[in-house]
């Protein structure tokens, strides 16, 4: 990995930016704070060509023929982010090998949780399976936040989205999660991380730029709450976020060249609770009657946590 192995918070956000202001993403939205925060991963100098599947991010940031990239930029259909930087980073690769181009690009795309856990699988394997030298960053907003909030395979269970509503005859989405970054890391890629927004940042810069100057195939996972689905004030995001992680809903973690590693380790972990009531998707939860849906709910983060303790060895 040829990475700088440190970190000065001034010195990273201080870095240009290159997902211009002037976009049209909500305010409080995680989206962006995870592309601005990868891209600022990028050592200065070094170019990228950025791609992005249809979603939230590409409707907001893109108008042809403008866009809020500052490097080369692609925007392609729904299903197909994985396949389209793939066949860029090809393309870049045969170019070099014949001399006709000679300066160093870096390849990161960017999709929703609809576009990389369900429509665009297919794509996203086949680039990882691969070997791509390429980065698929997800920026988890658990639905379909563009067309309307529609449960996708990342919503969690019981929430309240327009295809699961909650009422006398629903308690919400009934199945559980999709574990992606699980999925993606049984490709025997070089990186796959899950991370989100905590403290000064260092968790998901760290984890970016591992991704990004790992040769070959990259996969990050990032939780990026959507103000707008999840129904909390925008102001109370980071805290969302840190909840997740005191809670293990989202665990941080890595995988490198197959070896599973535990980034944090909660000095107490929350109770789910604690996560679930910032949000109004799950206000139903918290009658007296539906008791029984949050220990279940409890169960399966216990479940998914004790797993990955295990494939840590922590």
């Amino acid at each position: 990995m040829q990475t700088k192995n440190t970190f000065d918070f001034k010195e990273i956000q201080g870095r240009e930016e290159r997902l211009a202001p002037g976009h049209r993403m909500c305010a409080g939205c995680g989206g962006t704070i995870a592309v601005r925060n990868v891209l600022k991963a990028l050592h200065p100098g070094d170019k990228a060509v950025i791609g992005n599947a249809t979603g939230c991010l590409e409707v907001s940031s893109f108008m042809y023929p403008y866009t809020a990239y500052e490097d080369s930029y692609i925007h392609n259909a729904f299903e197909n982010a994985g396949a389209t930087l793939s066949g860029v980073e090809t393309a870049y690769k045969a170019l070099k090998k014949k001399g006709k181009i000679t300066e160093e690009y870096k390849f990161i795309t960017f999709g929703g949780d609809g576009g990389t856990y369900d429509i665009g699988l297919q794509s996203l394997s086949g680039a990882m399976e691969r070997g791509h030298d390429m980065v698929y960053v997800c920026y988890d907003n658990g639905a379909y936040m563009n067309t309307g909030v529609q449960r996708s395979s990342a919503t969690p269970m019981y929430a309240d989205t327009t295809t699961t509503p909650t009422g006398k005859q629903s308690d919400g989405k009934p199945q559980r999660r999709k574990d992606l970054a699980g999925v993606i890391a049984a490709h025997n890629i070089p990186y796959v991380a899950q991370t989100t927004f905590i403290g000064n940042m260092k968790d998901l810069y760290t984890k970016s730029e591992k991704a990004i100057y790992t040769p070959g195939a990259a996969f990050l996972n990032i939780l990026a709450p959507c103000p707008r689905g999840w129904k909390y004030d925008s102001p109370e995001i980071i805290e969302i976020c840190k909840l997740s992680v005191e809670t293990c809903y989202w665990p941080l973690f890595e995988v490198i060249e197959g070896k599973w590693q535990l980034s944090y380790m909660p000095k107490k972990k929350l109770p789910i609770e604690d996560f679930l009531n910032k949000q109004g998707r799950f206000k139903h939860l918290f009658k007296p009657e539906n008791a029984y849906l949050i220990q279940a709910f409890q169960e399966e983060v216990d479940r998914r946590w004790e797993e990955l303790l295990v494939r840590c060895n922590a």
